[in-house]
């Protein structure tokens, strides 16, 4: 049992210490993601050495000390995701017509075949624009129905596993498609009129994850959540900026992409929503996101139900409001930041 401790207490320690190390590779940010599987695991190993303590052995001391700092970490790390965290989105005190926009985000897994699964989700929930990811030709064309009640729509079938769909009720303008950074991975770009008339911008995005079966380095993904970034920024309009970021809502290129673009987080302060893997409950991490201007107040955000993805489709409503920007506060860079924020947009 104590070599047991010992092995463990030593790797979740690694495990914390390792995205700390400002390095592009792999190894070091991918064990971003399982902060919440972290935070249990070194839970039960702090108990368990608590319960054989043994203050003559001074590396029981030694490690029981250094995990409780990591469980304190962790915590301090996931706190802001849970109902005790501070709110970065208010919730709207009544809805007003015309000003509100509903959002169905969904990884569909491009060898996915439940293609009527799809539909149905969409059907419980009729929101105003769906954005589907992994999609080829194939999902393209077996989805063609959605065209009838979605007159608006950006299709960039592709399959490379970055293909997107965008279905929109709302009227679109200017839609571009864009390869910010790698040239098989794009991203739409798109005005949207509210029913009441309102311009809004919407940028739908996924980059590549930094794992070794995708992409060795995060250089390629920070780099288009930046320069998405700057461009939420630089806009006049109220923004909206969704999809499979492949990138946990905890890390700290997430949260330097909020300081960098003004943006604010509808999950601080509600919960994870935890979107990938569908299959395998210990192993989910919130990597499916929408990401508002402060006009923008929320009705509603959850999961919903999966049809065979490796993902769980993300629903959110949200209304825009005159007076909200006032009333709700982005985190802001510091110098340091804008210099970190700089050079990851220099890279490649």
């Amino acid at each position: 049992m104590e070599i047991f401790l010992t092995i463990l207490s030593s790797l979740l320690i690694a495990f914390t210490l390792l995205p700390l190390i400002k390095n592009d590779y792999w190894i070091f940010r991918i064990f971003d993601y399982p902060r919440l599987q972290k935070f249990f695991l070194s839970c039960l190993c702090l108990v368990l050495l608590g319960c054989c303590f043994d203050s003559s052995n001074m590396l029981r001391c030694i490690l029981t000390i250094a995990m409780l700092l990591n469980v304190v970490y962790l915590l301090f790390i996931i706190a802001p995701f849970t109902p005790i965290g501070k709110k970065q989105v208010l919730r709207v005190a009544s809805q007003i017509e015309g000003q509100h926009l509903s959002l169905m985000i969904a990884n569909v897994y491009q060898d996915n075949t439940n293609y009527l699964g799809c539909l149905k989700e969409i059907s419980k929930v009729t929101p105003d624009v769906i954005l589907l990811l992994e999609t080829d030709e194939k999902w393209e064309k077996e989805l063609r129905q959605l065209d009838a009640d979605y007159p608006f729509t950006v299709k960039v079938p592709i399959g490379n596993t970055y293909g997107m769909l965008l279905y929109s009720k709302l009227e679109l303008s200017g839609a571009e498609v864009k390869y910010l950074v790698e040239k098989d991975v794009p991203s739409i770009h798109t005005k949207m009129i509210l029913p009441g008339g309102k311009e809004i911008q919407f940028y739908a995005v996924h980059p590549t994850p930094p794992v070794p079966s995708e992409n060795p380095r995060a250089t390629e993904r920070d780099k288009e959540l930046l320069l998405v970034a700057d461009l939420a920024k630089a806009s006049a309009l109220p923004v909206v900026v969704a999809g499979d970021l492949n990138d946990v809502a905890w890390s700290h290129t997430t949260e330097l992409f909020l300081k960098m673009s003004g943006l604010l987080d509808p999950r601080r302060g509600r919960g994870f929503f935890n979107s990938f893997h569908a299959h395998y409950p210990f192993l989910r991490f919130p990597l499916d996101h929408a990401f508002i201007s402060t006009e923008f107040k929320l009705i509603s955000i959850r999961r919903l139900s999966n049809f065979n993805s490796d993902h769980f489709p993300i629903f959110i409503e949200i209304q825009f409001e005159e007076k909200a920007a006032a009333q709700q506060d982005s985190m802001q860079p510091d110098s340091g930041e804008v210099q970190e924020a700089q050079e990851k947009k220099a890279k490649i």
